[in-house]
């Protein structure tokens, strides 16, 4: 896969889970039957047979069911037993953002942690941009891939509407194809 296609797949997911889709996101979507039909099959045909209206009503209160009010797409809720959210320099993603001089300020942000998956695949849309793959790859085996990976399992199965199962399923497909190709080109990973 080349590097502007991987560069848009990441914007792409970190636009879904930041917030609900809005207006112009939606009609964006809906005009692009490539990404519609690679997103998957039910999402396509459901964009086709729905109106927009509908379905960003239901996408809405879907959006809101599946990552605000009973999951938190947040890797340190996801990976901490107590279920606590890790903030400054106590949360291991800052640490890695810091170490790798990635700046963040979430006061300009509508997310407020630095393990948002939102953030984490902005990350990556950042590293693809500076071309570092070892640390694309780092950071896939510390952070996206370990958490998330497992979260959108969990979460499919609770989604309502097409787009959110076929998102889930699309972003485990395509993370776990993205690090095997990282991991091919720039040797193993070291597994701490």
């Amino acid at each position: 896969m080349d590097e502007r296609t991987r560069l848009y797949i990441y914007a792409f997911l970190s636009r879904v889970f930041t917030e609900e889709l809005d207006d112009k996101a939606l009609d964006d979507l809906a005009k692009n039957r490539e990404l519609l039909a690679t997103i998957g099959e039910e999402t396509l045909e459901w964009f086709d047979k729905v109106s927009l209206d509908k379905i960003k009503e239901e996408l809405n209160i879907d959006y809101n069911s599946l990552f605000i009010m009973h999951n938190h797409p947040i890797e340190s809720s996801v990976m901490d037993s107590k279920n606590e959210i890790l903030v400054g320099l106590q949360n291991p993603v800052m640490q890695f953002y810091f170490s790798h001089g990635y700046e963040i300020n979430l006061d300009s942000s509508k997310l407020y942690v630095p393990d948002h998956a939102g953030i984490e695949f902005g990350f990556m849309q950042s590293l693809i941009s500076q071309k570092d793959r070892k640390t694309q790859a780092e950071f896939l085996h510390k952070h996206l891939v370990r958490w998330i990976v497992p979260f959108l399992i969990a979460v499919k199965p609770m989604a309502q509407t097409p787009l959110y199962r076929d998102i889930c399923d699309f972003t485990v497909e395509f993370l776990l194809s993205d690090y095997s190709m990282l991991v091919k080109e720039t040797g193993e990973i070291d597994a701490q």
